[in-house]
């Protein structure tokens, strides 16, 4: 819901740093990996209860995670780059969720397996979507740059960080958070699936009437 506002604020200082790090050499998928990396040292973190550590590695991961973007985009977006980008963030979101479980199962095993499963409702039906709408060369004109297609919802990347933030700020609160983030996940899949599935609808209707 708010990644579109967002993104426009991060645009230019990620921007900055691509130039530099294009300049010397990096790929993208380096950066992802990287990233990704640090998403393991905040799942790492969490576990031993060091909430504060695991929200500086996670800050991290989501910054590396713009950052492979605006260098992809200098040095040209490809399919492997972004299959790679996704897969990596979706088992980072599971990642996340499944340390506070850990942490302290007896608290957060039920919210926590609740939040997960939710994960799987919005991220198959983004990706589903995603993979139709290319494959019907469908356009979304608001994330022209990006590999796939970002259909919204309640819960997209922007609530979801803050939603990581606030789990590592008041950890004790786990449950309730995760419950309340949870039935966002499910009003956001029940849409996407609404929605999808008549964009998909009408427009191989329209394909159809060519």
């Amino acid at each position: 819901m708010l990644d579109r506002y967002t993104i426009k604020m991060v645009q230019k200082p990620l921007e900055l740093m691509a130039n530099k790090i294009n300049k010397m050499g990096i790929k993208a998928d380096h950066i992802t990996l990287v990233g990704f990396a640090f998403g393991l040292l905040a799942f790492i973190a969490i576990i031993f209860q060091w909430y504060i550590a695991g929200l500086i590695f996670i800050l991290i991961n989501r910054t590396f995670d713009g950052l492979d973007g605006a260098v992809a985009r200098l040095q040209g977006i490809s399919d492997a780059g972004g299959f790679l980008d996704i897969t990596l963030d979706f088992i980072f979101y599971s990642l996340i969720p499944f340390a506070f479980i850990l942490a302290l199962p007896q608290e957060n095993a039920v919210a926590g397996a609740f939040l997960i499963f939710s994960f799987i409702g919005t991220g198959t039906s983004f990706l589903s979507f995603a993979i139709m709408a290319s494959k019907q060369k469908i356009e979304n004109p608001v994330y022209r740059f990006k590999s796939l297609y970002y259909i919204g919802g309640l819960t997209e990347g922007t609530e979801t960080i803050a939603f990581l933030v606030l789990l590592c700020l008041f950890p004790l609160h786990f449950s309730a958070l995760a419950l309340g983030f949870s039935l966002l996940c499910w009003i956001t899949t029940f849409n996407r699936i609404w929605a999808g599935y008549h964009t998909l609808k009408i427009d191989q209707q329209d394909t159809e009437l060519l």
